[in-house]
């Protein structure tokens, strides 16, 4: 049986089933959830960020969903410090100036707190005297702590983020470390390589 599921992981898990840290002090891993031998994930989510992750044991769309080449989005809920102006959020669509280059467009909005959001255990930092507010994000690339840096760039540091979305699946339905098996997406053919013959 080929297996496809999505899973909710939570906040300081890694986004791996070994943990190559220290013996003394092990970290939570997705062994810790999910007990299917074979999978693997397509893509990770940082130690620090909870939400959508998709996993299979199928090789090729495992590369597929992971590699950035294929440009599939990726929607997030981010929670920032402070509340981004319409200045900041474009300059969140029309890119942002990283130490590897300027991101590529993306789509933010300002969003109400998302509707029945788990609590986060430990809860973010919280400073009285300076507000936060949540935006949605939709990237097509995955650099290294992009979504982070992209907030930081623009003044509004990110408290908490959750993946919400990898193309067409969504986080809906799921409680933190659930994970729900999946019909396998039919297979699509890559484009042509080169230039056509005539």
């Amino acid at each position: 049986m080929a297996w496809f599921i999505r899973f909710n992981k939570p906040y300081d898990v890694l986004s791996q089933f070994t943990d190559r840290g220290s013996a003394d002090s092990p970290r939570a891993t997705l062994s810790d959830h999910i007990d299917l031998p074979g999978v693997y994930p397509a893509g990770r989510l940082d130690r620090d960020s909870e939400g959508l992750m998709l996993l299979t044991d199928d090789g090729r769309l495992q590369a597929r969903i992971a590699d950035p080449r294929h440009k599939l989005a990726k929607t997030y809920w981010v929670q920032v410090e402070g509340v981004p102006d319409a200045a900041a959020l474009k300059a969140l669509s029309e890119g942002v100036a990283l130490k590897d280059g300027l991101t590529r467009p993306a789509r933010a909005r300002a969003i109400a707190e998302p509707a029945n959001l788990w609590p986060r255990n430990p809860p973010i930092r919280e400073r009285k005297s300076v507000p936060d507010s949540w935006i949605e994000l939709t990237i097509r690339e995955g650099r290294n702590r992009q979504v982070r840096r992209m907030t930081a760039a623009v003044g509004h540091p990110t408290l908490r983020l959750i993946r919400a979305r990898i193309g067409e699946w969504t986080l809906d339905g799921l409680a933190p470390g659930e994970w729900q098996s999946l019909p396998m997406p039919a297979a699509r053919s890559a484009p042509p390589k080169g230039r056509p013959r005539r």
